[in-house]
């Protein structure tokens, strides 16, 4: 369920009509955390209720408070590419250090403007700094079949240190799409089931545990 500053679900109530409707379900139900303000909209206790909770940095405010959406070509202003990178790199550390996230999703997914440049500007240093953050908070990583993220070489440097990973296709509506993609980096990048995320029971999801996240009660 999409949960943010202008989707349908805003505030506590919002969320406890959606899990009625999932009652006796046989699925796990994700909690899409939408932007940065998610993290004052929704109390601790109601989104424990949540079996994962997943995010991205597709959406946040630049550093002169400009508040952008990735994918949206009119709202993306990049005079220097170099320093956009350095930014977003600060966003998704900042996301995985002080969201209460069980996996990152659309990993690495750049703009249309800069997107043919990605080998390029998503260089190994920049790569790290992300895996290690992921490390740190225990955060596993979307394989994306739909944007073909992240690369190759981004999820070798994850498997290394350790993060888990799931398999996502980012649809917009029924059609769930495949997952060729994540097939295909299973094979080249040697994951087994032991690499790939399961939810934390009750009690010691993100939200629970990490004890300095600021969330609302």
């Amino acid at each position: 369920m999409n949960c943010g500053l202008g989707f349908s679900v805003t505030n506590d109530a919002g969320i406890y009509r959606y899990l009625d409707t999932m009652k006796g379900q046989p699925v796990y139900v994700g909690m899409q955390a939408e932007g940065r303000e998610w993290v004052h909209m929704f109390s601790k206790e109601a989104v424990a209720k949540f079996d994962y909770v997943f995010t991205d940095a597709m959406t946040f405010r630049d550093d002169h408070g400009k508040r952008m959406h990735l994918w949206i070509k009119d709202e993306v202003d990049i005079k220097d590419k170099q320093a956009f990178m350095d930014m977003l790199v600060r966003r998704i550390q900042s996301i995985m250090n002080d969201e209460p996230i069980d996996i990152y999703v659309n990993p690495t997914f750049l703009p249309e403007c800069i997107a043919g440049e990605y080998d390029r500007l998503w260089t190994p240093e920049r790569m790290q700094k992300v895996v290690d953050a992921a490390a740190k908070n225990g955060i596993a990583i979307e394989i994306n079949a739909r944007y073909y993220l992240p690369s190759p070489a981004f999820i070798k440097l994850a498997k290394k240190a350790g993060v888990k990973f799931t398999f996502g296709t980012n649809n917009g509506d029924r059609d769930v799409g495949g997952l060729g993609y994540c097939l295909d980096m299973v094979k080249e990048c040697g994951l087994t089931a032991q690499d790939m995320f399961m939810p934390k029971p009750d009690g010691q999801k993100p939200v629970q545990v990490r004890k300095h996240l600021k969330l609302p009660r």
